[in-house]
């Protein structure tokens, strides 16, 4: 502390001194007298206490303040797996890894994290760690698929700076949350569905083993009874995976280039003998040129055969059903749509058409041999190809099932690449999934 006050007082004593030098050299003063003037002068100003903007500037001289992290911090932050951002004390971006800039790269250094990536809970972390305080929350974001993260905020002390960094640590966990909400949901879904079948057994077997014992006729009718509720279990438990496992990988998407039009045409085919059963002709249209998209094959082959199938089977009083395929919002986006001209749909039904096991109709949903999971399998194919389905329907006409996916091209290198019309697209079909 004395230093300090002598640092503080040094131009007042550099002006003693001289004085003290000149009183001797020109006015023949005593030597000891100028340096007794000038120890008192240097002791009286010992035992002042400097100023608080004093001692703001003395500090300032031993560290510099400084406002961007240094090679040291950046590597640190670098070697996360996670996306990580550095930030100033005003929540100014200072650095970003590489996979902070991958997962969210409308964040660039120098702009606000809070305006950036819009969340409440994330300013307050932010206003918390200016006090010193580090916090932790769950953030989700929602372009395109939905991901969630853990986000830990921490301030982070630097030896040459007056005020701290702030650490932003976005964890992905939006695997884990999947994995933990498929098994409580494969668990309620499985216990509803397959108790009216296995009640269905259990009676049939009770029967078999009482009053049909010496019955051939009956054993007969109820053999076929139990191998068509144990197809229903099977099928159920078929969707049931399918969709759990789709749930798991919905925020993947796939980089498989595809055909959309060879995909429709097997379906197609395949559905043929099933359209001669029920009595409607199938009619295809399509375009005459490539429908690329990036995608998985057997997913999307699975989307078409759903809506096909449906259609066969809840509009076959229609006789007819229609396949169109084809660009549109100038090339960037393919449409394929399924037109069957059934009974129709209720407008009311319409929005929930998608859910897990929602039926219009139950009872023929069950003669028709469905689960209720056909067209949330392909609502979960879609979001993980960044497409969207639509839904049109009037009483009496029929229904339209319209697919939409974003189109995609060929780079300079031969990779699959998707222009800037085509990525446009994309998020704008991810928005409104």
């Amino acid at each position: 502390m004395p230093l300090m006050r002598l640092a503080a007082a040094r131009l007042p004593l550099i002006v003693t001194a001289l004085a003290a030098v000149s009183a001797s050299f020109f006015f023949q003063v005593p030597a000891l007298f100028s340096l007794l003037a000038f120890a008192l002068v240097a002791a009286t100003l010992t035992m002042t206490r400097p100023t608080e903007r004093t001692r703001r500037n003395l500090s300032g001289m031993r560290r510099a303040p400084i406002v961007w992290p240094d090679t040291g911090m950046k590597a640190v932050a670098q070697s996360l797996p996670s996306p990580t951002f550095l930030l100033d004390i005003q929540g100014v971006i200072r650095f970003a890894n590489e996979p902070a800039m991958r997962t969210f790269s409308q964040a660039r250094a120098g702009d606000t994290l809070s305006m950036t990536i819009r969340s409440p809970r994330l300013r307050e972390a932010l206003q918390a760690a200016v006090s010193d305080e580090s916090s932790t929350f769950e953030y989700r974001e929602r372009s395109g698929a939905e991901l969630v993260f853990v986000v830990s905020v921490r301030p982070v002390h630097h030896a040459a700076a007056e005020d701290p960094f702030i650490l932003v640590l976005f964890e992905d966990v939006t695997e884990r949350r999947a994995v933990a909400r498929m098994r409580a949901d494969f668990v309620a879904n499985a216990s509803h569905e397959l108790r009216t079948p296995l009640a269905s057994l259990s009676a049939i077997i009770d029967t078999l083993q009482g009053a049909a014992r010496d019955d051939p006729a009956a054993q007969s009718r109820f053999l076929s009874i139990m191998h068509e509720q144990a197809e229903r279990m099977r099928r159920l438990l078929d969707d049931l995976l399918s969709l759990s496992r789709l749930e798991m990988r919905v925020h993947q998407r796939p980089g498989e280039r595809v055909d959309l039009g060879q995909v429709v045409r097997r379906v197609v085919d395949g559905m043929k003998p099933l359209a001669g059963e029920l009595g409607v002709s199938i009619s295809l249209a399509i375009r005459d040129e490539p429908l690329i998209v990036l995608g998985d094959q057997d997913e999307l082959h699975q989307v078409f055969q759903n809506l096909v199938e449906n259609g066969l089977k809840y509009g076959n009083s229609g006789e007819r059903l229609e396949v169109d395929l084809g660009r549109v919002a100038n090339g960037a986006t393919i449409s394929a749509s399924v037109t069957d001209f059934g009974p129709g749909i209720p407008q009311e039904h319409l929005p929930r058409l998608t859910e897990r096991f929602y039926r219009v109709d139950v009872v023929s949903s069950r003669e028709k041999q469905g689960t209720g999971l056909g067209l949330a399998i392909v609502k979960h194919i879609l979001t993980r190809h960044r497409g969207r389905l639509e839904i049109a329907s009037t009483l009496g006409r029929g229904a339209t099932f319209t697919v939409r996916l974003p189109a995609a091209t060929t780079g300079e290198n031969g990779e699959s690449a998707t222009p800037a019309a085509t990525q446009n697209a994309a998020e704008r079909l991810s928005a409104d999934a």
